[in-house]
């Protein structure tokens, strides 16, 4: 097995992925993983695992998401120039997740952003995460504003709770014809369509999900059938990401995910978190969501979430809901 031992290379790599030869490279920063981060490589001792037989996909043991709330998950030593946290309850823990390198992250969304959207700089970009706003180190508020900075338009930006500013620029842009997507956490956008009948016909409108402790749940199609009839567009787009993560993944229509190259998602069963579910010949699968994201080079690419999910043939998924007991389930490796 090549070692990895030229970052720039695998960097490269990474971002110039195919179906063809990502099982191969995602072998190779599994093996680099299990030698440069101790606690995955922990992590696999207990579970007994003979890592030098691990040949394909399915055969990676993917680390628990919940580890990153106690452990400091690192793959090598560094002095993080991130350190991104999750948003929480009160009372919570809060994940963390350290950063070694903040151009792997800013050239993940950003590469993925363009082969999803194209040239942001074609964009007015607008954010409405009043709740990310008001807490440090948040993952999301660092991509916007990257993205918001890329855009080079002066009408990009943040927005808190100025509704009525937000519906000026939103028709201003609309009267310019710019082109603007305007991406906000699911709570705020129904205020804000609740509070505003508009008839968009240039804004992607993009939610990131985040209702927990806001409002009453309704399920991902209620929230966009909302947004739809009050924003006159046709579709609301979704992005699929966490603080845990480096790559993202989007929807533009009915839920429905894609990944970029160098991300990709599995199955597992609820009641074998060790067991990957491999699809032959069904037009898709139920289970819950372990994700590949070959960008989290530094910290584990390979997260088992607490998302139940849809996988399609073709690798597009759709987010179900989540695991019952998410937050308290788990094993004693969790004691680790």
């Amino acid at each position: 097995m090549k070692q990895l031992t030229d970052h720039i290379e695998i960097r490269k790599a990474i971002f110039n992925t195919t179906e063809k030869d990502f099982e191969a490279l995602a072998l190779r920063i599994f093996h680099f993983q299990h030698e440069h981060n101790s606690f995955y490589r922990q992590y696999c001792d207990i579970l007994n695992i003979d890592t030098s037989s691990i040949c394909r996909l399915a055969q990676i043991p993917f680390l628990p998401i919940g580890f990153f709330k106690s452990k400091e998950i690192s793959s090598t030593v560094f002095d993080p120039e991130l350190v991104f946290e999750s948003s929480g309850t009160t009372g919570s823990i809060n994940s963390k997740h350290f950063v070694k390198d903040a151009g792997l992250y800013e050239e993940s969304f950003s590469k993925a952003f363009t082969i999803f959207y194209g040239d942001v700089t074609g964009y007015c970009i607008i954010g409405l995460l009043p709740s990310y706003l008001e807490r440090k180190n948040s993952s999301l508020v660092y991509m916007v504003n990257d993205l918001i900075q890329r855009s080079g338009n002066k009408q990009s930006g943040f927005y808190l709770y100025d509704y009525e500013k937000l519906k000026k620029q939103l028709l201003e842009n609309e009267n310019n014809k710019q082109q603007t997507l305007l991406i906000g956490v699911t709570y705020a956008l129904l205020d804000f369509f609740k509070a505003n009948q508009l008839a968009l016909k240039y804004t992607i409108i993009m939610e990131t999900g985040g209702m927990k402790g806001r409002r009453e749940e309704l399920t991902r199609s209620a929230i966009h059938k909302i947004i739809n009839d009050r924003s006159g567009v046709n579709e609301v787009h979704s992005e699929y990401g966490m603080t845990e993560l480096l790559s993202q993944a989007y929807s533009k229509r009915d839920g429905i995910f894609q990944c970029p190259p160098w991300m990709k998602i599995l199955t597992r069963p609820e009641d074998d978190p060790l067991e990957i579910i491999e699809n032959s010949n069904s037009a898709f699968v139920n289970g819950v969501v372990n994700v590949i994201d070959l960008a989290n080079l530094f910290s584990c690419s390979f997260i088992a979430t607490d998302d139940m999910g849809k996988l399609y043939k073709d690798g597009s998924f759709e987010i179900l809901g989540r695991l019952d007991n998410s937050d308290i389930r788990g094993c004693s490796l969790m004691l680790l």
